[in-house]
């Protein structure tokens, strides 16, 4: 999916596969470019999907499907879910609304399957839906001096409100850039351009101006886990929202998309079955895998998503999903020894992620 694959090769990077899409792994030294980013700022290239919503009824249809109120005023977005029936997470999204047309930001792989399937639904109501992917670059941009990165290089004023977006012109190119809402725990912009000026846009934004340093999914998740942000292929997918801590992607007044009746019940209640917490292992004890058992006096009482090394702090870290009512301050992790109970984030940088759950 990568635009700009030349350039990132001419940097040293590797790829990998994420839902679909060709990414960045690395640029050789990940530790190094994740302090980079807490230190300073630096550049990514995102594999979005895109689904591109137009007609006079875009906005009043992807609001009754969505969990999130969709902003009907140009340059306002929102982050939200699609929900299945019973509730679990089938994608997350950010909807912005871009003058006649909603731009939906996806996991790559459903971009495609949420523009068919919405095509065929739209029956009297003036809606055109299409998969737009192949038409847009988005490249990330965070760390404590990623205001002044983008402001050195961009012709309009930066956003200051998350979720939000200004036009202008980056090196010689036109782009949007869209203030982030803080999933790294670093300040945050995305900048979208057309497909075509993807490289002027990725060159201008790594040597321009002020200096940036380019970073693959590596270093990305080591950076969200830090922040305590949940990710979709991680944490979200086919979890209530409620059970995630996602307060920020779920309008409770709706009352009319799928799943509501779901989320609404567990909302009330105010008690859903599990929550995400944060681990904390010593320096030097193994990194747990994907999967692995908490236990707590011999008793199971969750599991962990992800872990990693964290290059901060120089120890494991891991979010895991622990039982409700669990209060306990440590846990047994299968495959890694003792460990303790953390309060998210495990890192506090220059913003602060809206996904960090919530209970």
């Amino acid at each position: 999916m990568t635009l700009v694959g030349d350039l990132h090769e001419a940097h040293g990077a590797t790829f990998r596969d994420v839902d679909g899409a060709r990414v960045v792994e690395d640029y050789g030294r990940p530790e190094r470019t994740h302090r980079a980013v807490r230190n300073v700022v630096g550049v990514t290239e995102m594999g979005y999907g895109v689904v591109e919503v137009t007609g006079e009824d875009r906005v009043e249809y992807v609001d009754n499907v969505v969990s999130n109120r969709v902003p009907d005023e140009d340059g306002e977005g929102v982050y939200g879910l699609l929900l299945e029936p019973e509730g679990g997470v089938r994608a997350d999204l950010y909807c912005f609304t871009a003058g006649e047309r909603l731009l939906l930001f996806t996991p790559p792989s459903l971009a495609g399957e949420i523009a068919d399937e919405w095509a065929e639904r739209t029956f009297i109501q003036d809606v055109e839906v299409r998969e737009a992917t192949t038409d847009f670059g988005v490249f990330g941009v965070h760390g404590p001096k990623a205001t002044e990165k983008v402001a050195s290089v961009f012709s309009t004023q930066t956003p200051d409100r998350q979720l939000t977006f200004e036009r202008g012109v980056l090196g010689d190119s036109g782009a949007t850039v869209v203030r982030t809402d803080g999933l790294t725990g670093e300040e945050g912009y995305e900048v979208v351009c057309a497909a075509e000026d993807a490289e002027d846009v990725f060159d201008t934004l790594l040597t321009r101006g002020m200096n940036a340093a380019p970073f693959g999914y590596r270093t990305w998740e080591t950076l969200t886990l830090e922040a305590g942000t949940p990710l979709f292929a991680t944490e979200l997918r086919g979890n209530v929202p409620n059970v995630v801590g996602l307060g920020n992607a779920v309008d409770y007044e709706k009352g009319c998309f799928v799943g509501q009746e779901v989320v609404s019940r567990v909302h009330n209640r105010g008690r859903p079955s599990r929550r995400l917490v944060g681990i904390e292992f010593e320096a030097g004890d193994a990194v747990p895998e994907a999967g692995a058992t908490l236990t707590h006096d011999g008793d199971e009482v969750g599991s962990v998503t992800r872990a990693a090394e964290s290059p901060s702090l120089e120890r494991p870290v891991a979010l895991a999903f622990a039982d409700y009512g669990f209060e306990g301050e440590t846990v047994d992790v299968d495959g890694a020894g003792a460990a303790t109970v953390a309060t998210l984030p495990f890192v506090e940088g220059s913003d602060e992620s809206a996904r960090r759950p919530r209970y």
